[in-house]
Formats: structure tokens, C-alpha cells, sequence
């Protein structure tokens, strides 16, 4: 049976970490890389920054300087405070878990359009899950003047397994709340009438890709969050019980990351869905498609609850009417339906010609 803590046993795991930590800074990075267009674009001022983006921006780059960080304490051959830079890769590397599920957390209180107790819960949630990761410093480093370079002496284990649970459990809230919602909404569109079926097809991509997303997500963090707390809890040995520390971060960062970009991209032109809650002036909010992409907004003029579908079409006048308008015309509708979506409460027509009127 392996001795898990025999010196030639924890060298030769210190050399696999080493080796792993760096094979996950080039997945990383190469992800990074492939998305830092997106990223410009809210740098350059191409797009209009958005204040759920200060989580993304922050999980991103968190993630990015604690790789850093790893490596720097990995690959140094001078002598360095080893205990203050574990201490900050291991901040760093803990706040990208928690910001990996706020990022979702964000998307279930759009698609619950901002409902009071789903807003209290998550936030409720959303502090108890950095209650555990500012818990403090949970392992301990030094500098080797044998192996020339820093180590890890020892990890708090208890902590560390715990903070990890809680993520499983905290995806697995938000990952129940938002395909809770998105069936009750898919149920009442498929039960209407067939015109405001096409008009809800863009409403249903959408909320399919928000559940596939969520659902990729969840079970990509949950088997990274498992190995790792797993590891945890055996306990082997200080470089055995963190080693698959870092790999659920970067799991957990990139599915999330991902999510908000695609989201953030989904664009079908000519399309707004509203999702609305029952309430007062300004309680709703609006999942928004178009030529800049989605947008989370909240309509200030609507006293009504409901979901809002607007669609642009083309319509032929008819002979009789060449002198009011050319051969096409651009026709935009705007179809106001009740929260349960069930029939057509009014309608407004706004026929825009491309000639004259």
C-alpha cells in the first residue's frame, strides 16, 4: 500500500502538480485567448457595459492572475514569501468559484423577472457562500531551500470540503429554479393558439439554450467539485488533498463564462421577448434581441404584467393601395400577452413603408 506521506511520494506528487497546474494555464489560456474579442469589445466601448458584466469581468481575470500566481510560486528559483502568494492564489482562485455561480445565479433572477424571494434566497445563499471562502488563509506554504522552491506544509481540509459542497449545492439551487421556471413557460407557450406559437419561437430557443447552458454547466462543476472534495477529505497528503483544487476553479470559470457570452450574443434580429412578473410600474424585466445583442432591461412605461413579443414582417400592399404605399411595406407588431400567456389581450400595429405614405 502507496505511503502516501513518505518523502519520495509527496516529491513525486509535487512534480505531477507542477506539471498539472501548468497544462491547466494553457487550457485556460487558449479559452481566454479564444474569447478576449468579446472582452474588447466592452473595453473598446463598442458595446454599452452592463452592470451584471462586473461579475463576469471579475471571475475572468481573478481566475487568470491566480494562475499566474501558481506559477510564479511553481517556477521561482529565487526565494519569495511563499505564504503571502499561496494566500492570494487561493483567495483568487476560491472568489472564481463564487463568481462562476453568482454569474448564473444573475441569469435565474432575470428569468424569475426579478421576483422578491427568489432575489432574497440567492442572496442569502450567494453570503453564506463567501462566508466559507473569506474564511482566511486555509493552508500553509513555504520556501525549500532543498527543492528551491516554495511547498505546501499543510491544508485546513474542513473548510476547504465545505466551501466545495456548498458550490454543489448552491449550482444545484439555481440550475432546479431555472428549469422550474423555463418548463412552466415552455407548457403555457405550447398550450396557445398557432400564430402565437411563431410568435414565441424565438422565446423558446432562448429558453432552451438558458436550461442546456445551466445544465452543462452544473454537471461540469459538480463532478469538478467533487474530485476535489473527495481529495479533500482523504487527506493523503498536503499536495494530494488541493491538487484538483485549481481544475474545478477553471471548470467552473469557463462553463459560466461561456454561458454569459452566449447569452450576451444571443441575437436574432427583429425579436424582443419580455418576460414579466405580476406587480407595479417597473417591476419587469426584459430579455432584449437584437443587432447589439440581448440585453437584460426593465420597462419603465408598463403597468401591465405580462410577456411582450415583437416581430418585424413584410407585408405586399395590395393594387388598390400603391398610392398609399409601395410595393413592400415593413410591418412591426407588438403582441402583449398576460404572465400565463394565454391569448391575445390587445395588439399594436406600426406600419413603417419604405417609400412613401
Amino acid at each position: 500500500m502507496t505511503d502516501w506521506m513518505s518523502p519520495q511520494v509527496v516529491a513525486q506528487n509535487a512534480a505531477a502538480f507542477t506539471q498539472f497546474m501548468h497544462a491547466l494555464f494553457g487550457v485556460y489560456m487558449w479559452e481566454w485567448f479564444l474569447s478576449l474579442d468579446f472582452d474588447w469589445q466592452y473595453l473598446s466601448g463598442k458595446r454599452k457595459f452592463r452592470w451584471p458584466l462586473i461579475f463576469y469581468f471579475a471571475d475572468r481575470y481573478l481566475l487568470f492572475f491566480a494562475l499566474i500566481g501558481i506559477l510564479i510560486a511553481l517556477d521561482t528559483t529565487t526565494p519569495i514569501d511563499c505564504q503571502a502568494l499561496y494566500t492570494f492564489n487561493q483567495l483568487a482562485g476560491d472568489a472564481a468559484v463564487g463568481l462562476a455561480s453568482i454569474n448564473l445565479s444573475i441569469r435565474t433572477i432575470a428569468v424569475w423577472s426579478r421576483a422578491k424571494w427568489v432575489i432574497c434566497l440567492l442572496v442569502v445563499i450567494i453570503l453564506g457562500h463567501w462566508a466559507l471562502i473569506l474564511q482566511g488563509v486555509l493552508l500553509d506554504a513555504e520556501w525549500s531551500d532543498e527543492a528551491k522552491t516554495c511547498i505546501i506544509t499543510s491544508t485546513d481540509n474542513t473548510i476547504l470540503a465545505a466551501t466545495f459542497i456548498y458550490s454543489m449545492a448552491f449550482d444545484l439551487i439555481v440550475m432546479l429554479l431555472t428549469a422550474y421556471k423555463l418548463g412552466g413557460m415552455s407548457r403555457r407557450v405550447n398550450s396557445e393558439n398557432h400564430h402565437v406559437k411563431t410568435s414565441m419561437s424565438t422565446a423558446s430557443r432562448l429558453g432552451k439554450m438558458i436550461f442546456a447552458d445551466g445544465l452543462i454547466f452544473f454537471f461540469i462543476a459538480f463532478i469538478a467539485n467533487t474530485l476535489a472534495s473527495v481529495f479533500m477529505i482523504l487527506n493523503l497528503n498536503p499536495i494530494m488533498s488541493v491538487i484538483f483544487n485549481v481544475p474545478a476553479a477553471v471548470a467552473s470559470t469557463i462553463v459560466s463564462c461561456r454561458a454569459v457570452r452566449r447569452l450576451t450574443n444571443f441575437n436574432n434580429p427583429g425579436a424582443e421577448i419580455y418576460g414579466a412578473s405580476t406587480g407595479q410600474t417597473g417591476s419587469n424585466v426584459a430579455f432584449r434581441s437584437g443587432p447589439g445583442g440581448p440585453q437584460v432591461t426593465v420597462p419603465r412605461n408598463q403597468t401591465k404584467s405580462g410577456v411582450h413579443v415583437q416581430m418585424e414582417t413584410f407585408t405586399r400592399a395590395e393594387e388598390g393601395n400603391k398610392d398609399n404605399f409601395d410595393d413592400d411595406a415593413k410591418r412591426q407588431t407588438v403582441i402583449f400577452m398576460p404572465d400565463g400567456l394565454t391569448g391575445d389581450k390587445r395588439s399594436y400595429t406600426d406600419v413603417e413603408a419604405k417609400g412613401r405614405l
